[in-house]
């Protein structure tokens, strides 16, 4: 007999239009594979994901920067082409907020945690999240808003340059503009132009004391808070390659244990009450020794398959298990277990891990999306080689190309060099 109530369906969202989100992919085979059946409400059509054997039904996501009740309307046309409640999992920061909004109205054709409705607005916002750490005493980098251009100038000077800044809600920054979620800033003139942008880019500007690179810095945690707020699954990881190199997506983690980190994760989680699938990332401090959270993902991250456990336990189907009042099962730890995504990091793909590893789109139960992910991939980089190249032909000579530096996290080693498709959400688009 399954644990699954393979009874209830499951529905992934994702308005965030990477073609390339292979956390989406690890979600339909975590849930399908377990008998669960798995629509996937998400811009497919030019994704490997759409070629997974098991992907029950492919819907129509609302667009990019749709509302809260966009999103909502849309979930309620599933829920009716279903016709049965399902569990709900949004994959991204934009969808974990709004479905976090309308959680009273997606009831019940939906089965979600039972949490504050505002909560995962709260922990998404990186401006809020500030004021989060601060409230619970949890170390965080020094971030201060400013409100207005000179404002923003003298809080550059005032952390010490170079500083971080970020956009408050990364999902609202618009596609094709040349803004970043997240820039590292060199000059007071450029934190007072950034903040120019700031309509622009739909939220505030927040202005975050860099910590310095240095390695075995980057860390992150998965995990599952049950009914009773209890963490279960997941585990604390360490980014080894990052793509782009030292800063965002992760190329190549590996599950390490870390009782610091998975304290800070319990005890944050815990104090705020939160329920349900979080994704965290820390920055360790040179200088102190300390664990800083950076961001706090209230949903999947892309890489959350690497913590399963002995009984094939990851925090999908803990979420799953619970919301459809199954026991979930004791595993143990598989710690030293590395994840790899194979665009990002092909030749690490290709080396033999020691106490395992999982690819994040090729599988021998499930091919398809392997195979279909070279032929995008090699359309998707060989596209941006012809765009740069128009765009170079086009520029007048004595225009210099506009570069954003994007903030290198602390020590990660150089990842293998491919293409990487632009997301103004960075790593967290559905990071982390």
């Amino acid at each position: 007999m399954s644990l699954f109530d393979t009874r209830v369906p499951a529905v992934l969202l994702r308005t965030d239009r990477n073609p390339f989100h292979h956390g989406t992919l690890g979600a339909v085979r975590s849930l399908g594979r377990a008998g669960v059946d798995v629509h996937v409400v998400a811009d497919c059509a030019s994704s490997p994901v759409r070629a997974s054997r098991y992907v029950t039904g492919l819907h129509t996501p609302p667009p990019p920067g749709a509302s809260p009740a966009d999103i909502t309307a849309a979930l309620r046309r599933v829920a009716a082409r279903i016709g049965r409640p399902a569990v709900l999992i949004p994959m991204d920061d934009a969808c974990a907020v709004a479905v976090g909004r309308a959680r009273a109205e997606l009831a019940p054709a939906y089965l979600l945690p039972d949490q504050p409705d505002d909560l995962p607005g709260r922990v998404a916002d990186k401006a809020e999240l500030a004021g989060v750490c601060a409230s619970l005493g949890v170390p965080h980098p020094e971030t201060l808003v400013p409100d207005g251009p000179a404002q923003a100038a003298r809080a550059a000077w005032r952390l010490g340059l170079p500083v971080v800044a970020k956009w408050s809600r990364p999902w609202l920054v618009p596609p094709g503009g040349g803004l970043r979620s997240t820039v590292l800033v060199r000059s007071a003139r450029e934190a007072g132009e950034l903040y120019r942008r700031a309509e622009e880019a739909g939220s505030r500007l927040l202005l975050q004391a860099f910590l310095p690179p240095g390695p075995d810095r980057d860390w992150f945690f998965h995990g599952y808070a049950d009914r009773s707020g209890t963490v279960r699954a997941g585990g604390p990881g360490r980014k080894t390659r990052a793509r782009p190199r030292g800063a965002g997506l992760t190329a190549v983690g590996r599950w390490t244990p870390n009782p610091q980190v998975q304290a800070l994760a319990e005890r944050v989680t815990g104090e705020l009450g939160y329920r349900g699938v979080f994704d965290l990332d820390f920055r360790r401090c040179g200088a102190t020794g300390g664990y800083h959270l950076l961001d706090f993902n209230p949903r999947p991250g892309a890489q959350f398959r690497l913590f399963t456990d002995s009984a094939g336990l990851d925090v999908v189907r803990a979420l799953h298990l619970d919301l459809t009042h199954r026991a979930l099962p004791e595993g143990v730890p598989r710690p030293g277990r590395a994840f790899v995504v194979e665009n990002y990091a092909p030749l690490s793909a290709l080396r033999p891990m020691p106490v395992g590893r999982e690819l994040a789109w090729h599988a021998p139960d499930d091919r398809a999306p392997g195979r279909a992910l070279w032929t995008l991939w090699g359309r998707h980089v060989t596209g941006r080689v012809l765009d740069r190249a128009r765009s170079r032909r086009a520029r007048p000579a004595n225009e210099a190309p506009a570069r954003a530096r994007v903030v290198r996290q602390a020590g990660a080693p150089r990842a293998d060099r491919a293409g990487q498709p632009d997301r103004p959400g960075g790593d967290r688009a559905g990071s982390h």
